[in-house]
């Protein structure tokens, strides 16, 4: 029996309308001790590469100071087996600390998940918040996606 796995996979188009649709991305870095840390995030696209923002003293951005690679996923449909849809990006990612680059990221954020309309008191929140975070240039290197939709019940 061939394997299904290329047909769950999705286009690129379907991918980025993923990702668009969805809000949290699961960040995987290796601890000091070689152990997986997961954390959630909130990103934003920038083509299939993804942003994200954290404080710049947490314990994913020192792994990533010692180690640039991680994987992210972002899921959805866990109720129904059915309906599962997902990425898993391998990434190298880059630590940005531009003031600039920090801000803008952190705009689209607020407009993504706020609603934040980019007005002077948008930027002004932003910009304070900014002041301690760094922004995280997941690079995809390999992908991996998967929609069971497409199998339409035949598993």
């Amino acid at each position: 029996m061939p394997s299904k796995r290329s047909a769950i996979t999705m286009t690129e188009a379907e991918l980025a309308r993923f990702l668009d649709e969805e809000r949290v991305l699961t960040c995987a870095t290796l601890g000091a001790h070689g152990r997986p840390h997961l954390m959630p995030l909130w990103y934003v696209r920038d083509g299939l590469t993804l942003l994200a923002w954290t404080y710049g003293k947490s314990q994913k951005v020192r792994n990533l100071e010692r180690d640039p690679r991680a994987t992210v996923q972002v899921e959805a449909g866990r109720d129904r087996y059915g309906e599962l849809r997902g990425v898993m990006i391998e990434c190298d990612v880059a630590i940005e600390h531009d003031p600039e680059r920090i801000l803008e990221t952190g705009l689209r954020l607020a407009a993504r998940y706020a609603g934040a309309d980019g007005g002077p008191e948008a930027r002004e929140r932003v910009r304070q918040q900014g002041r301690k975070r760094v922004v995280l240039r997941f690079a995809p290197t390999r992908i991996v996606s998967w929609d069971h939709r497409k199998l339409a019940g035949a598993y």
